[in-house]
């Protein structure tokens, strides 16, 4: 027989979602996979049981729904400075990681190289390579996550066509500054890169830290290929409705690619979606509200049990040092705490470069009740983990 395709000789299967399985198969309290256990709003739930007896049932339009777009335009216009037309600048996607592919492919050719801040999420440097391209890794160092200028420029001086910019950051929660968004625009400008973002967890960030959209940036919304989802917004993880907004140059190839990748994403899911993108400004505090509470709590009880860890800025994830325990493989660790503690967590060394084995992610998008019964398992955490 021929040999298969040599792009996915190196990949595994997603440990994140590796992790699920494992959590489901101990009975483990799932901290792993960044998914909440409670619903989404009454609003938009109430919508979708209507929209379950009409017409939408059939394709939208192929790039998103007319009213899907203009409602998406309208908020992320108002939030991001300058007019985005629902027309020519918006592809709805089945969630943010075909919005990511779809951009990849139409920004990279085979042989491109782009930029990935380590740690990253473990999609990115798939995408970079099913397109053909190289990743280059900059790494974001712990505790602050921040990144040296030098290196970066290094990394920029081997002329890539793109960098990923993940903002607020998974895994680490980095929510980058304004400085440090100004030299990588100025770097993207210096050398002629785009800076596709992901932007997923713009609304989930804790004081007293501030969201600035790339894009919004001077001199860079022609650069940058912004990709989100409502999937953090509205907990509304399994409907995958993402989108990328960029100019009309890079929204039409955009198109074509989601066209032939997906054909389009569920149409009573946007119908019913579309309630949510009309949500005041009050909806979103609440949220960023809720989500300081959880962080706090969860925080906290980790410092009551005196396990180190991150303190996240934006994004809900928190990464746990497990230095103490002398593992050498910290997926063995987090197996092994999801069968003895009944806690699920994810290896920090699928998110890094580097041979980084001493970190566990943990995420917060839970009940609090939830995340009291995570702690009451974790307060057996060092007498059950040591070897």
């Amino acid at each position: 027989m021929p040999t298969l395709s040599h792009r996915t000789a190196g990949f595994t299967d997603s440990v994140i979602r590796r992790m699920t399985r494992i959590s489901n198969r101990y009975g483990a309290i799932n901290l792993s996979q960044g998914f909440p256990d409670f619903e989404p709003p009454k609003e938009i739930l109430d919508r979708l049981r209507e929209v379950c007896s009409e017409d939408f049932h059939q394709y939208s339009i192929t790039w998103g729904a007319q009213n899907f777009r203009e409602a998406l335009a309208a908020k992320q216009s108002r939030l991001m400075g300058f007019p985005i037309d629902p027309d020519r600048e918006i592809v709805v996607t089945c969630g943010s990681t075909e919005a990511m592919m779809a951009a990849m492919m139409t920004v990279v050719d085979p042989g491109d190289k782009v930029i990935v801040f380590s740690p990253f999420y473990e999609n990115y440097a798939a995408d970079a390579i099913l397109s053909g391209a190289e990743p280059i890794y900059v790494p974001l160092t712990p505790p602050a996550f921040g990144f040296d200028a030098d290196v970066l420029e290094a990394a920029f001086c081997q002329r890539p066509k793109a960098l990923i910019l993940c903002n607020p950051s998974n895994p680490c929660g980095k929510v980058f500054t304004l400085e440090e968004l100004k030299l990588i625009a100025s770097l993207a400008e210096k050398y002629d890169a785009y800076v596709i973002t992901d932007e997923v967890y713009e609304h989930i960030v804790y004081e007293p830290y501030r969201h600035i959209y790339f894009a919004s940036l001077p001199g860079m919304r022609e650069r940058t290929v912004c990709c989100s989802s409502l999937s953090k917004t509205y907990s509304v993880t399994g409907w995958r409705l993402g989108y990328i907004i960029a100019p009309e140059a890079v929204i039409e190839p955009a198109k074509k690619i989601h066209d032939f990748l997906t054909v389009g994403a569920a149409a009573p899911l946007q119908e019913a979606a579309v309630t949510g993108l009309c949500f005041p400004d009050s909806y979103y505090e609440a949220l960023k509200h809720s989500y300081t509470i959880r962080r706090d709590l969860l925080l906290k009880g980790l410092d009551d049990l005196e396990i180190r860890h991150t303190v996240p800025q934006g994004a809900y994830y928190v990464l746990l040092d497990i230095s103490e325990f002398g593992y050498d493989s910290d997926l063995e660790f987090c197996e092994r705490m999801a069968e003895r503690v009944g806690v699920g967590a994810v290896p920090g060394s699928s998110f890094f470069r580097e041979p980084v084995n001493h970190l566990i992610r943990l995420h917060f998008a839970k009940k609090e009740e939830t995340l009291y019964a995570a702690l009451d398992r974790l307060s057996s955490f060092r007498e059950k983990m040591r070897r």
